[in-house]
């Protein structure tokens, strides 16, 4: 799979210090700066330390089974054309090179919910999805004379799709929550709804998550 981050760093030239440096322990494959610069660090076909704790279905080691690609952004401001174009150049190569599915192209809140919430709620995800190179989810609006938004069955239906989608099943409701809205309804609050559960469970169906061990 590919992993997309934000480096939440001052500046691009900070990032590829700290990503340069052994003693900080951590690596990308990938830099793209906010102008269209991209730096290979990690040959794709060797690990790299970029995502740390986490799963995504049955990948539990996701540092041996991805490519993780870092973007120079505070996390504060939308990513620039530049490094939006560069990262699709980017992302067409490694799924061809790997044969990776848009499906399989993640953020790295989505694998570490409890604890990351990069590349944030100003990346946009349906901008790669409609050129092929992630996924987003297509669902009717829910009926009006649906149940609460708020009820058990709402919040059941949500937790479903998202754990068949990928999410970690571990991972606590409320952080999967967060990271399926930064993700695909950043502007959404309150408790698992209607709206949620229909998108979830839309990706589970069309986008089921290898689970075959959790070695893999």
């Amino acid at each position: 799979m590919i992993v997309l981050h934000h480096t939440a760093m001052d500046s691009c030239q900070a990032a590829l210090e700290h990503l340069r440096d052994p003693a900080a322990e951590v690596s990308a494959h990938y830099l793209i700066g906010e102008r269209g610069e991209v730096w290979e660090m990690v040959p794709e076909e060797k690990r790299a330390w970029h995502a740390g704790a986490g799963s995504w279905g049955g990948v539990a080691d996701v540092n041996s089974r991805s490519i993780g690609v870092e973007l120079a952004n505070t996390a504060e401001h939308p990513f620039p054309e530049a490094q939006m174009a560069a990262l699709e150049a980017l992302l067409r190569g490694a799924m061809d090179r790997w044969s990776i599915r848009p499906e399989r192209v993640i953020a790295h809140s989505d694998m570490a919910p409890e604890r990351k919430s990069d590349p944030g709620p100003r990346f946009d995800w349906r901008r790669l999805a409609m050129r092929g190179l992630s996924v987003w989810p297509d669902a009717a609006a829910p009926d009006p004379a649906a149940p609460d938004p708020a009820a058990p069955d709402a919040q059941a239906g949500f937790r479903a799709g998202a754990t068949g989608f990928g999410y970690p099943a571990d991972a606590h409701g409320d952080a999967v929550l967060r990271a399926f809205r930064m993700r695909f309804r950043p502007w959404a609050s309150g408790p698992p709804d209607a709206t949620d559960a229909a998108l979830a469970l839309d990706l589970a169906q069309r986008f089921p998550v290898d689970t075959a061990g959790s070695s893999r």
